[in-house]
């Protein structure tokens, strides 16, 4: 079973920042993707960034140039460091991983984190 963990979210002011963590456990062969989303209130869940296992980054134009996914395979987490937060990043976000265990034979599934609030303020 993998279960993953996010933290890392809170009340910041316009203009700060937030580092959100995600960290993945359980019976895990490797991690290939990892993948930030968020949702606002009354809004479809929006792909925010992806960091592959190639380390090639991937950001929605909303926040490119503030954000930045990075990923630390010894510890199974990733990172999404938000700088120059403003009151339209308020958001759940979550962090998904495609994840390969091996029960019997090797597969691959996304997995989910609980999410976390991230609420600026203007």
């Amino acid at each position: 079973q993998v279960q993953l963990v996010e933290s890392g979210g809170g009340l910041v002011q316009a203009g700060g920042s937030l580092r959100l963590s995600c960290t993945a456990s359980g019976s895990i062969v490797s991690i290939g993707a990892w993948d930030w989303y968020r949702q606002a209130p009354g809004k479809q869940r929006e792909q925010v960034a992806t960091i592959t296992g190639g380390i090639n980054t991937i950001y929605a134009d909303s926040v490119k140039g503030r954000f930045t996914i990075s990923r630390d395979n010894a510890k199974n987490t990733a990172y999404l460091q938000m700088n120059s937060l403003t009151p339209e990043d308020t958001a759940v976000y979550f962090c998904n991983a495609n994840i390969r265990t091996y029960s019997g034979s090797y597969s691959y599934t996304n997995y989910w984190g609980q999410g976390t609030q991230v609420t600026v303020s203007s």
